[in-house]
């Protein structure tokens, strides 16, 4: 699983350095290519090839009869890129998908349990100072939900 938040630059070839930790969880899992798409909150998501399988098959389920269903599909798959960690831990992000998360130079990679998120240096300084008051309500609500 992934955890943890690691600050690193995209190079002018729209390469990122994926953490060393990640990287080993990748071999630790068997996983030579992953996949990286649109996120959510302006964010990417980043999933190894068997969590991303696995993420196909929940989304296949939904109704393509469902507006809904069918434009978050477009959108979610169509933005998908197939990655390779190169010999330095490089993965090459296209650059309609640094373009949609507004990622210019400096990112916040964050891990998030089954996915790694990629985020623009600023998003995420907004999203996490937005957010972090909040903290402790969501958890008491999430918690107290999950048990009912």
């Amino acid at each position: 699983m992934f955890y943890g938040e690691y600050a690193h630059n995209i190079d002018k070839k729209g390469r990122l350095i994926v953490p060393a930790r990640f990287r080993e969880i990748f071999k630790e899992r068997y996983a030579e290519k992953c996949y990286v798409t649109r996120g959510l909150d302006k964010c990417l998501f980043l999933f190894t090839e068997e969590d991303w399988k696995q993420q196909e098959k929940k989304f296949k389920e939904l109704s393509f009869t469902r507006e809904e269903a069918r434009k978050f599909n477009r959108l979610y798959f169509s933005g998908a890129a197939e990655v390779i960690c190169d010999a330095q831990g490089r993965i090459l992000i296209p650059q309609y998908l640094l373009d949609y998360a507004l990622i210019k130079e400096d990112v916040m990679i964050v891990g998030v349990s089954d996915r790694v998120e990629i985020w623009s240096k600023d998003k995420w300084g907004e999203f996490f100072n937005s957010s972090i008051d909040s903290f402790e309500s969501l958890a008491e609500k999430l918690i107290e939900d999950k048990k009912d």
